[in-house]
């Protein structure tokens, strides 16, 4: 049975956040740092609790063990009778310690040690010695033989060790608190300062989606948050730029489109005039000059559009994927050209070449080098085309050269830009966009166009695109 597969995200009703979510990444950072440290502070101090521990009971049994044999090895232990032994003989400081014969008689002061079939198993001489901790009296009992079918047994308090580890295990207590309450305080600190630069980006987003302001944020030092800042500035710069863009586009649309409507206004409201009956009425020539000037401002505001239309779609960002053989995009171009301007001769030399690019903005682009040369040509003259590889570059070089009256140094910086037209090109038809959307392709498509002096005399145009002179190189 198919197991039916996760309903996709609805990511117009995302789910709510968790409540880690709703905790703020200066408290997560606080809590984190506080949580490792006490994690740290637990492991040092339990390490260190049971090493001391051990090692404080290791050196209490060894210097137990080390009394209770010397003792039993004394003299008087030894070679006199038990019943003759000194009773001051078994007094010591913080030790109790008695003589345990192996029928069970004791010898020693009142305050005995404890005393338990183990030490009465080593006074038999079953067992050599024996080591354990009285629950009872808390303290720790040694019973070492004395060879005389007797043994000694000594014990000493464990409070004063105890003591010592419950003082440890506050000093340990009080500086693990005190590390863990420091570490929360630096973390707080470290990510109040860390976070200051997510805060300024968290403020100027908030500000350019209330008020449009897209100022750069000043940025500080060389780490992550430093860079994140500039790629933010990046985005804002270019954001800015688009808006510049499209406000300089509208602009120069609106003062571009007032001339001829304002030519089809005014001779619609003739019309409209000497259509009325008691109006004088327009002669024959009248009629169709206006007629013909009203058809030639539709079809410039025609074209005006379609080249709006055009470099608003080459201003969106878009993939380019496609191999597009140049050659064949110049020829598509060269034919509709010809179509276009039936007196005027192509000299085309083509060379192979292939890129990656988008073949419909490139023929467009091709087709307004080769509109702008035949609309300066004179009847009967020639545009030379001519495509060639750029050598030891990976570039090629697309030459439109017409045999015009050229273009003057003064205006070549700016032949390219939007709505701009020279003095001499005022009384030509066209909208001024032509060229700019040549500009547009090439840099969308990783190259560049220059405006020059043909050696024919004439303009010279130019568009440098990158690729491959031949198709299996790109591939």
């Amino acid at each position: 049975m198919a197991v039916p597969a996760p309903p996709p995200p609805d990511l117009d009703n995302p789910p709510p956040p968790s409540r880690l979510q709703r905790v703020s990444l200066r408290n997560r950072v606080t809590w984190l740092a506080a949580m490792c440290v006490a994690g740290a502070v637990a492991l040092v101090s339990v390490g260190a609790f049971v090493t001391v521990r051990d090692s404080l009971y290791q050196q209490l049994d060894d210097s137990l063990t080390e009394r209770a044999v010397e003792a039993a090895e004394g003299p008087l232990v030894r070679t006199s009778d038990l019943q003759q032994v000194p009773v001051a003989f078994f007094v010591a400081t913080n030790f109790k310690i008695n003589v345990l014969s192996a029928d069970g008689t004791v010898f020693g002061p009142e305050q005995r040690p404890p005393m338990s079939v183990l030490e009465l198993s080593v006074a038999k001489g079953e067992v050599q010695r024996s080591l354990r901790t009285d629950k009872a009296s808390n303290s720790r009992v040694v019973a070492v033989p004395t060879g005389r079918n007797a043994a000694l047994v000594m014990s000493t308090s464990l409070q004063p060790t105890q003591r010592t580890l419950a003082q440890l295990s506050v000093v340990l207590v009080v500086m693990g608190g005190a590390g863990i309450l420091l570490a929360a305080a630096a973390g707080t600190a470290v990510a109040r300062a860390g976070l200051r630069p997510v805060q300024r980006l968290t403020a100027a987003t908030e500000r350019v989606a209330l008020t449009g302001d897209l100022r750069p944020i000043p940025v500080s030092g060389d780490d992550e948050l430093a860079r994140l800042t500039a790629s933010f500035n990046g985005m804002l710069s270019a954001l800015a730029e688009s808006q510049e863009r499209q406000r300089r586009l509208v602009a120069d649309a609106g003062h571009e489109l007032r001339t001829p409507l304002t030519s089809l206004r005014t001779n619609l409201e003739l019309l409209l005039a000497a259509a009325r009956p008691d109006a004088p009425a327009l002669s024959e020539q009248d009629r169709r000059e206006m007629f013909s000037d009203v058809q030639a401002q539709v079809e410039e505001l025609s074209a005006l559009v379609g080249d709006l239309v055009e470099l608003a779609r080459e201003d969106t960002p878009q993939a380019v994927h496609e191999s597009v053989d140049l050659v064949d995009v110049v020829e598509r171009a060269l034919g509709r050209a010809r179509r276009r301007a039936p007196r005027t001769e192509f000299d085309v030399r083509l060379n192979p070449w292939v890129m990656m690019g988008d073949a419909t903005a490139l023929e467009r682009a091709v087709l307004n080098l080769l509109d702008n040369a035949a609309k300066w040509s004179p009847d009967g003259g020639h545009v030379r085309v001519d495509l060639h590889p750029k050598e030891g570059t990976g570039l090629a070089v697309l030459e439109v050269a017409d045999s015009g009256p050229g273009i003057t140094e003064a205006d070549r910086p700016y032949v390219f830009e939007r709505f701009y037209r020279s003095s001499d090109a005022r009384t030509l038809p066209g909208s001024g966009l032509g060229l700019s959307i040549v500009k547009q392709v090439a840099e969308r498509h990783g190259g560049s166009v220059l405006a020059a002096e043909a050696p024919e005399g004439g303009a010279l145009l130019r568009m440098t695109l990158p690729g491959n002179s031949q198709q299996n190189e790109q591939q």
